[in-house]
């Protein structure tokens, strides 16, 4: 009886009980071609992600957030001068410059990553109204930002037009003077806006100040978002 026994194969249980046919097979190993309509879908998925890393590469990414940041000890930014500032930013004799305070730093980020595209974010200037900001842009981006005392309140957003508001942007004349007496050309832009294009080969001939021009009557009291002032 024991003749009549035998054992029956084991199947292993993460084998292919239907193998594919050689041409199958031939097939899903064939190469893609750029020309196929998967290569071109590939290219464009490549030039789109590089289209959208590219303007980051050089300067810091995501750094500046409007979270409130930890106290921290007096750093060595604290001693760092708008003289040395210049001097370190200042490329052919010119620095492009805003003033910000903490509460608009994703506004800064954002201007930044315009200017960084137009390939001018080196001579960049962040003239910061409060520690807070100071420590955070030096912190990711050495050397890019100043604080011309008396610092502000780091973590209030003034609305336009209030007392807050015209005490803050009542410095920034005297900053700009400053730069000029340090015998450097100076644009000034705010930072809720954004470049589209280069805007210094639009300023030709030998002129004083530059203002953009929106199209609009000039009001007594005009407020332009970018200024050049040539020293």
């Amino acid at each position: 009886m024991s003749s009549f026994l035998h054992q029956r194969p084991i199947q292993n249980p993460f084998s292919n009980g239907y193998p594919i046919s050689p041409r199958s097979s031939s097939t899903s190993q064939r190469p893609v071609s750029i020309f196929s309509p998967t290569g071109i879908i590939i290219l464009l998925s490549l030039t789109l992600i590089i289209g959208v890393l590219a303007p980051w590469s050089g300067m810091p990414q995501s750094i500046f957030s409007n979270s409130k940041m930890p106290s921290s000890p007096i750093s060595k930014w604290r001693a760092y001068s708008l003289a040395e500032s210049a001097s370190f930013v200042a490329k052919n004799g010119t620095i492009i410059a805003c003033v910000v305070s903490h509460p608009y730093l994703p506004s800064l980020n954002n201007w930044l990553i315009s200017i960084t595209r137009q390939k001018h974010q080196k001579k960049v200037l962040v003239i910061a109204e409060d520690y807070a900001t100071l420590d955070k842009v030096n912190e990711k981006w050495p050397g890019h930002a100043v604080l011309v005392p008396p610092a502000l309140d780091s973590q209030t957003a003034h609305k336009f037009a209030s007392q807050g508001f015209l005490n803050f942007t009542a410095r920034r004349p005297r900053h700009l003077l400053q730069i000029l007496e340090l015998g450097y050309n100076v644009m000034y832009n705010d930072v809720d806006m954004v470049w589209l294009g280069d805007p210094f080969p639009y300023m030709e001939g030998n002129h004083d100040v530059y203002f953009t021009d929106d199209m609009t009557a000039v009001r007594p009291k005009q407020c332009y978002d970018v200024l050049a002032m040539q020293e």
